[in-house]
């Protein structure tokens, strides 16, 4: 037997029990798919992260992700806990981590500053699907509750991804983007037949000038009807408002902060930067706080 050493870190905030939270098994080593299920169902976030030894010269190791039911080929919140709990774990000074993942090998920045840590996540290729068809966002539209004259008309409604994909809804109110209750069945069905299993609702309606937006996001299909905060939404965000003309940007760089988690009390901020050129994204990285907020063992 073997004994692993489990994370449960809350990404994306200093506060605990705020945020979104992940479970990260720092030496999963020996560990098959199906008892790294089993963790993952018995740990119930919406993620867990597996770190793993590197298989040759040209990383610094593996990382792999599963939900409660599937694994998932890259995730934001969870990357920013594992490297969190990564230093944590081996008290590391600042330095940049490259880890294979399902979309391919990425760099992480670990941030050591005041005895403490931040994490900058290097996301994948940005990319963005054609605007769905009038049909296809009545019934999206319908599954989350919302009505054409709740859209924000600079926002086209399309899936945006940096390596996990996620429909892009911009609306106009934050007070409607709080009350919505969405279908959560029919967004099931809906993600079978676009293919994408994330729906992005976000809006500009913030009382803040240091947050650009307010999120939420909803994954049925995949066994997170809704996620706290997610980086793997955030992120390609920025890649979508830059290439839709939706923001202005100076110096080839467009920076903004983005909140999500308010109505289910896991409030958690991520910032997001985006390199430009041509006038469009070439490079999206996304930074966030994280704590731990338990650490155990157990053997297998």
């Amino acid at each position: 037997m073997k004994t692993y050493k489990i994370y449960q870190i809350d990404a994306f905030t200093k506060e605990r029990f705020s945020g979104n939270p992940a479970g990260v098994v720092v030496n999963a080593d020996g560990l098959t798919d199906a008892q790294m299920q089993q963790i993952a169902k018995e740990l119930n976030n919406s993620e867990t992260a597996f770190l793993f030894s590197p298989d040759d010269n040209n990383s610094d190791g593996l990382i792999r992700y599963f939900t409660p039911t599937s694994e998932v080929p890259i995730c934001g919140h969870a990357t920013i806990a594992a490297m969190y709990a990564k230093a944590i774990e081996y008290n590391l000074d600042s330095c940049i981590l490259r880890y294979k993942t399902k979309v391919g090998t990425l760099p992480f920045k670990i941030v050591k500053k005041n005895e403490d840590y931040q994490i900058i996540m290097t996301q994948g290729k940005f990319e963005l699907s054609p605007v769905f068809d009038n049909i296809t966002i009545k019934e999206i539209l319908s599954a989350i509750g919302l009505h054409n004259n709740d859209i924000d008309e600079r926002c086209p409604v399309q899936i945006a991804s940096t390596g996990h994909s996620k429909v892009m809804i911009g609306i106009k109110s934050r007070e409607k983007l709080n009350n919505l209750n969405p279908d959560y069945n029919s967004l099931t069905d809906l993600s079978k037949q676009i293919n994408c299993n994330g729906y992005f609702v976000f809006t500009f309606d913030s009382d803040d000038d240091d947050v650009l937006t307010y999120g939420r996001m909803f994954a049925p299909a995949i066994g997170i009807n809704e996620d706290p905060v997610t980086g793997n939404a955030n992120g390609p965000l920025g890649g979508y408002l830059i290439q839709n003309k939706v923001v202005d940007f100076k110096d080839s760089l467009f920076e903004f902060n983005g909140k999500q988690g308010e109505k289910i009390n896991r409030l958690g901020m991520i910032s997001v930067s985006v390199e430009i050129a041509d006038d469009l994204p070439s490079l999206i990285k996304i930074k966030g706080n994280a704590t731990v907020v338990f650490k155990t063992e157990i053997k297998i």
